[in-house]
């Protein structure tokens, strides 16, 4: 816990320092329909009172923003993802494209099956999408189910606890990444005989 508590107040004083160049630390994908007044909205209020930047499009963007121009963005340059799946997920083209676009920009994603099963996540092809889009959509699902992620019975469950737990993975992700980022340095910084 001490670890986590001082890695929080060492991050929270680089992100406000850096605040231009690093727009959100935790995308979060959902589906609104099932999960906006839920879990996505308590993980975005989590994050927020840890000081990590969180990306929720109904709090970040306002009217008259480029939907694709800002989803797109955040995308590629927040730190994680997490990724709600819900029952009514696959029939989202924006919630399969995000999460198309975290599996081709290589983000640890950390998915949330909140009342589905992975083997239940699949794109169908309904005329709408083109045939790349439904193949690229089913790859990023593909990898979704096979990524070890947390399970959640809304009905059975406690929000706290599934809240709770995907922040300890977030942060835990990024206690690694910041690890990998300074040991890349620490190998990158010439070392002169004097």
């Amino acid at each position: 816990m001490h670890r986590t508590s001082q890695f929080l107040r060492h991050y929270h004083r680089t992100r406000v320092a850096n605040r231009a160049a690093k727009p959100c630390d935790v995308f979060i994908n959902h589906r609104g329909i099932d999960t906006k007044r839920t879990v996505a909205t308590l993980l975005y209020d989590h994050f927020n009172r840890l000081n990590l930047h969180p990306f929720l499009d109904s709090k970040n963007m306002k009217p008259g923003d480029k939907l694709f121009d800002n989803i797109n963005g955040a995308i590629r340059k927040c730190k994680v993802g997490v990724a709600v799946f819900s029952p009514r997920y696959c029939e989202s083209y924006f919630c399969l494209h995000e999460l198309a676009l975290m599996m081709e920009s290589r983000k640890k994603v950390i998915p949330i099956f909140c009342d589905i099963k992975p083997s239940q996540l699949r794109a169908v092809d309904n005329g709408e999408c083109a045939m790349e889009d439904i193949r690229r959509f089913n790859w990023a699902l593909e990898e979704a189910k096979y990524t070890v992620g947390l399970t959640f019975d809304s009905l059975k469950g406690n929000w706290s606890d599934v809240v709770t737990s995907a922040s300890d993975n977030v942060i835990k992700t990024l206690i690694e990444m910041e690890g990998e980022k300074q040991m890349q340095r620490h190998k990158s910084t010439p070392i002169l005989d004097v």
